[in-house]
């Protein structure tokens, strides 16, 4: 049977079930059988592994997906797509849920389909949910190994930024709180269908077993209150957030912590907002 990543079967599929792609479901399918490899080995994909898939288009993803692991669970916003699905999977370990990711109870579908085993994430993320999708993924407390998705090259560039250049933010702190991450390989718009205006990258992120033992809820306020206006110094930043704390007090939480007020969010690492906000007071 000729595989999906084939144009030619791809046109042949959406034809037959007179499939058009949603704007506004940010659709664009692979038709590149090298780049599905490489995710596929970026996530290290073997025989043990389950896999949760989201958003499979028409399945070229997760028919690599099914015949390198153990079992693939997918989850599909589209319904439109549920008849072509049928035709294009006919593999025994492929299950699909027609729900939206983000109303869904994944650590439901996760004990229904994988017990108590840990799986591993593996998706075609749509660019205008990435930080949605991932950020249900790392907190709905899901027992992750570890996320490789393809997003957007420039989204894929904060998560991976370092302190002290121009993409790193608060979303680089809480990628980079809860996984190491890292930068696996740039995909043109070239293999999609239909093309994107914007190129795309696939990031691995493994989910840290120990994580800080801090009040994660007061840690990330005070990064997204760093955060609120970069080019502004700490002390500014965090004194217009709205923090029932006078200026002066926030000078000394920040002295305390041993970082000069008139520093900017961008030059702090995670370890010094971890320090910054066990100092802080509580909000």
């Amino acid at each position: 049977m000729e595989r999906l990543f084939k144009p030619s079967r791809v046109v042949e599929l959406l034809t037959k079930y007179d499939f058009r792609f949603s704007k506004s479901l940010g659709q664009n399918f692979l038709i590149d059988g090298n780049v599905v490899r490489k995710i596929v080995d970026s996530a290290g994909i073997t025989g043990e592994d389950n896999i949760l898939e989201i958003g499979p288009g028409i399945g070229t993803l997760t028919e690599e997906l099914a015949l390198r692991g153990k079992k693939v669970v997918a989850v599909e916003i589209d319904e439109k797509l549920k008849e072509l699905l049928k035709e294009s999977l006919p593999y025994d370990n492929v299950k699909i849920y027609f729900e939206d990711v983000l109303k869904a109870d994944l650590k439901q579908i996760a004990e229904e389909n994988f017990g108590t085993e840990s799986f591993k994430v593996v998706a075609n993320l749509p660019y205008y949910v990435t930080t949605p999708i991932i950020s249900k993924l790392i907190e709905d407390d899901l027992n992750i190994e570890s996320i490789t998705v393809m997003i957007q090259k420039e989204v894929a560039n904060r998560f991976v930024a370092k302190p002290d250049t121009k993409d790193y933010g608060s979303l680089s702190v809480f990628i980079q709180f809860y996984s190491d991450v890292n930068y696996e390989f740039t995909v043109p718009s070239t293999v999609f269908m239909p093309k994107p205006n914007v190129d795309s990258a696939v990031v691995n992120l493994k989910i840290k077993e120990d994580l800080p033992k801090i009040d994660r809820e007061k840690f990330f306020k005070v990064v997204k209150a760093a955060f609120s206006k970069r080019r502004k110094t700490l002390i500014n930043s965090l004194s217009s957030y709205g923090f029932p704390i006078d200026k002066n007090e926030l000078t000394k939480v920040l002295l305390v912590s041993n970082i000069d007020p008139k520093r900017r969010a961008e030059t702090l690492t995670s370890e010094e907002f971890i320090v910054l906000s066990i100092n802080f007071p509580n909000i």
